[in-house]
């Protein structure tokens, strides 16, 4: 683990700042709430000093980065959490609705599964250089719908499709399943 030592407010606020234009540049808003977002920052910044990576500040982090590569900031959960909750687990991001003030942000039940089923879906999702060969027939298995962007052509792979395309900002219903 890395030594902790203090944190300052020029540092928060420029990683806040870091965060806001990179949200905003891919679709994306911070929790309007400054001192929250600022709050949430500087746990962003202690676990990183902590551990040697930015896990969520409101989860408990294992120490260990592949472990905990689920909830590295941004987190594997927050799209979907976006779509179904209008916030990410530690509300850090909102979506358009809480920004305008049309939703407030209400808690977010925790969708991370235990760590023994977090490595077994991670083992079996591996690429093939890391987990050898792929069985027989199987090497078309795509264990999430991939989704394409019909108008710049990106494409992911999740449960529903984002909010906002990363890419040219068109809207969710602009999605189209793919595989």
């Amino acid at each position: 683990m890395k030594a902790e030592g203090p944190i300052s407010r020029a540092d928060v606020e420029a990683l806040a700042a870091r965060l806001q234009g990179e949200a905003e540049a891919s679709g994306y808003h911070l929790n309007p709430d400054r001192d929250f977002t600022l709050g949430l920052a500087e746990g962003l910044l202690r676990n990183e000093a902590r551990y040697g990576y930015r896990s969520c500040p409101c989860r408990l982090a294992s120490g260990s980065k592949d472990d905990d590569l689920d909830i590295v900031c941004p987190c594997d959960y927050r799209d979907a959490d976006l779509v179904d909750w209008g916030a990410c687990y530690c509300a850090l991001y909102v979506s358009d609705e809480v920004v305008t003030g049309a939703k407030a942000v209400e808690p977010v039940p925790e969708r991370r599964p235990p760590a023994s089923e977090r490595r077994a879906a991670w083992t079996k999702r591996r690429p093939e250089s890391a987990a050898g060969p792929a069985p027989q027939g199987s090497s078309s298995a795509v264990p999430l719908p991939v989704w394409r962007c019909r108008v710049c052509g990106y494409l992911c792979a999740r449960e529903k499709p984002p909010g906002v395309c990363p890419i040219c900002k068109a809207k969710a219903d602009r999605f189209e399943r793919f595989l």
